[in-house]
């Protein structure tokens, strides 16, 4: 059998900041939850969704669901409480490297990648570019190495990919190449799983090997708002399922566009698309390993253009987590996207807030949380660095005030007032320095002096070199005879020597 491959191997693997527990901030009161839930209920019973498979569609009639005279599946309150009750609680998220892996529901908060930019924002000429193979490498290298990132979600397509097929896997070995920490990508086809899934059993060693460690989730759209199945997506999830491919299934509706105009109808509606998403689990495979993406967009209803970086984005999404924590059901919530083009003072707020709120509300996975710019039209580099600082500050943040058995100590606090006047001498604040508190990598808290005479650095400035430090030396992960065999196997177009 192969070697496992453990972190050792990397020594530049940073320590992972772990994953916080959530849940304390809820913009929904229990009655409102209550009333959306209910209204999620109403409307797969009531409306339904469209474009069910017939196949799909006759295992749903035989477990009790209806099938209208338009096609339209609707299934009974009782019948959805079923499948939640049988649904995965935690889903188990290998990472390439065996101690990188994440335990994902309960609202352990895990800080991701995501997207599918078309764009990245060139450090060396200030411009926008379309996204290349080696972008995607080089940003998912970084996830690997900033400590406050847990995972990898796509976050470019690479745009001198040419075709379908080659785009997915190159995109699947650009990622597990750079990426020792769990990874997730999509596919264009369910036909494209099969070479994807023999292409990662060669990065294991032996066929047969991602079955035991499935290191990539499958990160598929099953439904098309409004309350539309997506036909390709439950046949790219079945396929995955065969392989057992944790999944992550989206829905992402825009309010005021593809659904209701109001946050408490659009998280009604949207809801109801996650659980027809968790019915066609059910009826394949009863409590199979399945995250949640509920995805409440917003429009900015001046032009019915995508808002990412709004107030409302923000609450939408902290609620969205809210439900699906109150559900039991493993969350992925989407924040991080900025509507600025620049990682200016608007990123860094939009950033800001919309993380926080979805962080602290309990989201179990945060996609898109960090390096997207223009409304997740591009990415960049020195971006994800600086949201990775954000990220510390933010899980820290969680975590919340701790009160451990010595956190109050009186007999201390009568010394030091008593004694020297102050605790930084003390045994307990040498101690606890690095575990009570988290401190910036980029951020500046230098004097303003200090920072004029170190030559006036902005975040940016530091953030480039970072980025290109970081970059230096490729990952070691996996093994060159594997890499070799995967090359020799398939039209592998990143370079050697990356």
């Amino acid at each position: 059998m192969a070697r496992r491959i453990r972190s050792k191997t990397d020594r530049r693997a940073p320590r992972i900041t772990p994953p916080p527990q959530g849940g304390r901030f809820a913009p929904l009161d229990a009655a409102a939850v209550d009333r959306i839930v209910q209204a999620a209920f109403d409307i797969l019973a009531r409306t339904g969704i469209a474009e069910c498979p017939d196949a799909i569609a006759a295992q749903f009639v035989n477990a009790g669901a209806t099938r209208r005279s338009d096609g339209r599946v609707c299934f009974s309150q009782s019948m959805v409480e079923t499948a939640i009750a049988r649904a995965a609680r935690r889903v188990n998220l290998p990472g390439f490297v065996e101690d990188m892996g994440l335990t994902v529901g309960g609202g352990r908060v895990h800080i991701g990648t995501g997207g599918a930019a078309t764009e990245v924002l060139d450090s060396a000429t200030g411009e926008f570019r379309g996204a290349q193979l080696y972008d995607l490498y080089d940003l998912m290298q970084l996830v690997g190495r900033l400590p406050n990132i847990h995972y990898g979600l796509r976050p470019v397509v690479a745009r001198d990919m040419d075709q379908p097929l080659l785009l997915d896997l190159n995109t699947g070995f650009a990622c597990l190449r750079a990426c020792p920490k769990p990874i997730g990508i999509s596919f264009d086809s369910a036909a494209h799983l099969d070479p994807a899934i023999a292409m990662f059993d060669m990065s294991l060693g032996h066929e047969g090997a991602f079955r035991a460690q499935p290191f990539c989730f499958g990160v598929i759209v099953h439904a098309v708002s409004p309350l539309r199945f997506a036909p390709e997506g439950l046949e790219i999830m079945q396929r995955a399922m065969a392989h057992r491919m944790p999944l992550q299934i989206c829905t992402a509706a825009q309010a005021g566009a593809t659904s209701p105009v109001t946050l408490a109808g659009a998280l009604a509606q949207g809801l109801a698309e996650t659980l027809a998403g968790l019915m066609v689990v059910d009826a394949l495979e009863p409590g199979y390993p399945c995250i949640f993406a509920f995805m409440p967009f917003i429009s900015d209803l001046r032009t019915g253009a995508m808002t990412g970086g709004s107030g409302e984005a923000a609450v939408a999404a902290a609620a969205a987590a809210q439900l699906l924590l109150h559900l039991g059901l493993p969350s992925t919530a989407s924040a991080g996207m900025t509507d600025a083009k620049t990682p200016d003072a608007q990123a860094g707020y939009e950033k800001g807030y919309t993380v926080a709120l979805a962080a602290q509300a309990g989201a179990d996975m945060i996609n898109l949380s960090v390096g997207m710019l223009g409304s997740i039209m591009a990415a960049s580099r020195e971006a994800l660095v600086i949201d990775d600082d954000m990220c510390g500050a933010i899980l820290r943040s969680v975590r919340g005030v701790e009160l451990t058995e010595t956190a109050i100590d009186l007999s201390r606090i009568e010394a030091v007032a008593t004694g020297d006047g102050h605790y930084l001498g003390e045994a307990q604040t040498l101690e606890l320095m690095k575990s009570e508190y988290t401190y910036p990598s980029l951020g500046n808290r230098q004097s303003i002096s200090d920072w004029k005479d170190a030559g006036s650095r902005t975040i940016w400035d530091v953030a480039v070199d970072r980025s290109a430090e970081m970059l230096r030396e490729p990952p070691t992960h996996l093994p060159k005879d594997r890499e070799a065999a995967i090359r020799a196997a398939f039209d592998i177009r990143l370079p050697e020597g990356k």
